[in-house]
């Protein structure tokens, strides 16, 4: 009996002394490795990939798009966009069901629509016929084949940051107007913004919209020159 009793005793032992160095080894010093590491030679992305302002406060994530809309006078009418801003792109997240329906962060994902879907194609249509009238000025008309694929469709998360610089050159023009600006000045914002391929060969040319905007709301409140 008090065989057993001292196997027992030395058996809890054991482990309590391997629970408190597992949880030190584990719990402590490997997370602080990680962060430490993370925070030295990652720390941009480690930070979330956060964007500020000229006045140095955070508006969002690089990584997560946002829209930009006018203030709703009702909650339950539809969200109108704030056209001085450049216009992400559609964020129908899992579709009319679902919470992302707006750059939702409580879940992404795509339409899951074929491209012959009924639903889908009046997604499209309705939105491409928005673009062309929300981008035409009077000095500037848009035409709908000049509507990038990326204007009217969601991508696979419904959180894509990015558009083409063929959907932001599209609304320089409307851009320039609604903040009382030169539209070669919107223009250069837009080259300036507009990011080549991965090493070269991968992915597409792409502008980040929440990037963009925050350089274009701190362009309006520079002194004239």
């Amino acid at each position: 009996m008090n065989t057993s009793l001292k196997n027992t005793a030395r058996l809890l032992g054991a482990g309590t002394r391997a629970l408190l160095v597992l949880t030190v080894i584990c719990g402590v010093l490997y997370p602080l490795a990680v962060t430490g590491v993370a925070q030295a030679f990652f720390g941009d992305e480690a930070n979330g990939s956060e964007i500020s302002d000229a006045s140095g406060r955070t508006v969002g994530s690089s990584l997560i798009g946002q829209r930009y809309d006018l203030p709703k006078k009702d909650a339950d009418e539809a969200a109108e966009p704030d056209l001085k801003w450049f216009q992400p792109r559609p964020s129908n997240g899992l579709g009319t069901n679902s919470v992302n329906t707006g750059y939702s962060l409580i879940l992404s994902g795509a339409t899951n629509r074929s491209a012959d879907n009924e639903e889908l194609v009046a997604w499209v249509t309705d939105t491409k016929a928005d673009v062309v009238a929300d981008n035409s000025t009077d000095s500037w008309t848009v035409r709908p084949e000049d509507v990038p694929a990326d204007a009217v469709t969601s991508s696979g998360s419904g959180l894509d940051p990015d558009i083409s610089p063929a959907y932001a050159k599209l609304q320089v023009h409307r851009v320039a107007e609604r903040n009382s600006l030169d539209v070669d000045q919107v223009s250069r914002l837009v080259a300036e913004h507009t990011e080549g391929r991965v090493l070269g060969f991968m992915g597409e040319p792409r502008v980040n919209v929440l990037e963009l905007n925050t350089a274009l709301r701190d362009l309006g409140k520079e002194p004239s020159r």
